[in-house]
């Protein structure tokens, strides 16, 4: 079955949603269009990107000709921070999510956006998956803190608090910014493989961006369909590390009755 069917199709996934990617499958006219995400995406990131990204991409060369092996990379992965990537068939539920996370595997959706997706694409593909999250997976400190939140996340969901757990991931995994000495620059896949929003969420005046709050965070209410009103912004990954190191339960409980932020 090529990767492509496998959109929306779990029937073929193990219990812990792991496909195989079948590299074979995917067609010319999907590595061509992997090739013009990537291309458009790498006119961008050296001025919008953080520094640790770019170190990392650096030693992908590969993947900036076709669709990559996983295999492949997990091989580097391994050596460099003890990480793999596992094929999954899309979105797959919390509890599996979590525990690849907290077994430092993380889940590499398998197929590529159709070419009227270009911009724009509701849900978590190969390219976003792989250029946005893999290579921030060998900087051994970032690594190390996906590796805790997946533990976490196993933590939350037995005391009911995935969705505030859920907001940490988005506004730093997914949509974070770190100060740099050249400015505030992007770390999160959302913004890195966004043809749009990576420019927007260090230029555009708009958007609030806020020192990272760990409590207001999880607070926040997000947007999934529309360009984010605020972002939180990070030193380092070591403060990153550092912020979420203590035990969350008492953190829950006390923001549990509070209001959001929308």
């Amino acid at each position: 079955m090529k990767a492509s069917e496998l959109r929306g199709d779990y029937s073929r996934a193990g219990s812990d949603y792991v496909v195989e990617q079948d590299w074979p499958g995917y067609s010319p006219e999907e590595h061509a269009l992997y090739r013009k995400l990537f291309e458009r995406q790498s006119k961008l990131v050296p001025r919008y990107a953080c520094p640790e990204w770019i170190e990392a991409i650096a030693g992908l060369e590969s993947a900036a000709r076709e669709i990559p092996r996983f295999d492949r990379i997990s091989k580097k992965l391994r050596v460099a921070t003890g990480w793999q990537i596992v094929a999954v068939p899309g979105l797959i539920p919390d509890d599996a999510f979590f525990t690849h996370l907290a077994n430092r595997r993380f889940p590499v959706t398998v197929w590529l956006r159709r070419p009227e997706e270009f911009d724009y694409i509701v849900e978590p593909d190969v390219f976003h998956d792989f250029f946005g999250h893999v290579p921030l997976l060998f900087d051994r400190v970032y690594a190390d803190h996906l590796y805790e939140y997946g533990k976490g996340g196993l933590k939350a969901m037995r005391l009911d608090a995935v969705r505030m757990l859920a907001r940490l991931y988005w506004f730093t995994i997914e949509f974070g910014l770190m100060k740099t000495p050249a400015g505030v620059r992007a770390y999160g896949a959302g913004l890195i493989s966004s043809g749009g929003e990576l420019a927007y969420c260090v230029d555009d005046p708009k958007p609030q961006r806020l020192p990272f709050d760990l409590e207001r965070i999880m607070r926040t209410e997000y947007q999934i369909d529309r360009y984010q009103e605020r972002y939180f912004v990070i030193d380092s990954f070591e403060q990153l590390m550092r912020e979420t190191a203590p035990d969350f339960t008492p953190i829950y409980a006390h923001l549990r009755n509070l209001p959001l932020w929308t």
